[in-house]
């Protein structure tokens, strides 16, 4: 059970008789009794190692608890976060993607009020073992080695028209002759993880629209396009790998044939035993990153709910934490772990929104 969860059958039982009038006055109506001393924090794996730190050094330098930090997947992070109002749902939830609308418009119908911060940028990588030869691929290869249906490779495109079939590729070389004959086997990231939504629309959507009658689809045909686009083969070329990426880098080290997919950081914390694949001619490094030379990059967010501010202990504290120099800052500890920073403009901004709690909306 997760911490979150303590006491929440008591809270619920005091909550249920106020839930008609106001979310908000249930919580604030039990704080004596019933308010948790540990902020609760769930979300992406990809923020996880960033969240967690900041959060070990806020247990150690502070006199409160250290947060309960949790790594469900943006997409079951969000849905808890969006659940409600209460001790027994999370306090802060940290994504790899923005919050979608219907995903809003859920936290919304529960009376849930956010502020939406922006910790820094992460880039997607492809990578593999170190004993492995070198990789290197195009957003088009990645397209054709990950996607459901592809273009017919036996008949040529015409301008508008590319007859798709289920992706008939078995092994890299069969993409392209200069790559590996090894098969393709791809661990990836569940339909849960905002690494995977980013993936498909920076990585795969990229490589899709090098073939001019698909990128004409996004205009003419949206659910086809998406079909063609965001749907990955299902014939065991690609793996879902749940959402522990260490897991994902002990795999790889252990199977020199295939590649996995997850952020920056992960590579960087483990380039003794795994090696980047450079994209497009782009290695995937903190410079080319920062700088928007390697294109599968996003911004990692952290959405902190407004009625628990007060109710939980140390939630203001331990964002103050979050975005403060020493960890997001230009050489702040976060960038050991593998974040990119950014500007200083953008981190002042975050930090002022921080403070004023200035309310997200979509």
């Amino acid at each position: 059970m997760r911490t979150y969860l303590t006491l929440s059958l008591s809270f619920g039982f005091i909550a249920l008789s106020f839930v008609l009038v106001f979310a908000t006055t249930a919580i604030t109506a039990t704080t004596a009794a019933y308010a948790r001393d540990q902020v609760a924090i769930v979300g992406s794996s990809t923020v996880f190692p960033f969240s967690a730190t900041a959060a070990e050094r806020f247990g150690r330098t502070t006199s409160f608890k250290t947060p309960v930090v949790e790594a469900t997947g943006s997409g079951g992070g969000i849905k808890l976060f969006c659940a409600g109002i209460g001790l027994q749902h999370p306090d802060i939830v940290n994504a790899s993607r923005r919050m979608k609308k219907s995903e809003y418009d859920r936290c919304t119908r529960n009376n849930i009020t956010m502020t939406e911060l922006i910790i820094g940028f992460d880039g997607i990588v492809i990578a593999h073992a170190k004993s492995a030869p070198p990789l290197r691929l195009t957003t088009r290869q990645i397209y054709l080695a990950t996607a459901k249906y592809v273009p017919d490779p036996r008949h040529p495109c015409r301008r508008d028209w590319c007859e798709p079939i289920l992706n008939p590729y078995i092994t890299w070389q069969d993409i392209a002759p200069n790559l590996p004959p090894t098969k393709i086997e791809i661990l990836g990231p569940p339909p849960t993880s905002g690494t995977r939504d980013a993936f498909q629309e920076l990585a795969m959507e990229g490589g899709a629209k090098t073939f001019p009658h698909i990128k004409a689809y996004q205009a003419t045909n949206k659910a086809r396009y998406k079909s063609l686009v965001h749907t990955m083969r299902e014939d065991g070329a690609w793996i879902d790998s749940g959402e522990n990426d260490n897991l994902m880098v002990s795999k790889l080290a252990a199977n020199p044939n295939a590649v996995g997919i997850f952020g920056f950081s992960f590579l960087d914390q483990n380039a003794d035993k795994i090696q980047g694949t450079p994209i497009n001619n782009i290695a995937p490094t903190f410079e080319a990153i920062a700088d928007g030379r390697y294109k599968i990059s996003r911004s990692l967010y952290v959405y902190v709910k407004h009625a628990h501010i007060g109710v939980v202990s140390g939630i203001r504290e331990y964002l103050r934490e979050l975005t403060s120099e020493r960890a997001f800052g230009g050489e702040g500890y976060l960038l050991d772990k593998g974040l990119i920073p950014l500007s200083s403009d953008k981190r002042r901004h975050y930090r002022k929104n921080t403070e004023d709690l200035a309310r997200f909306s979509l």
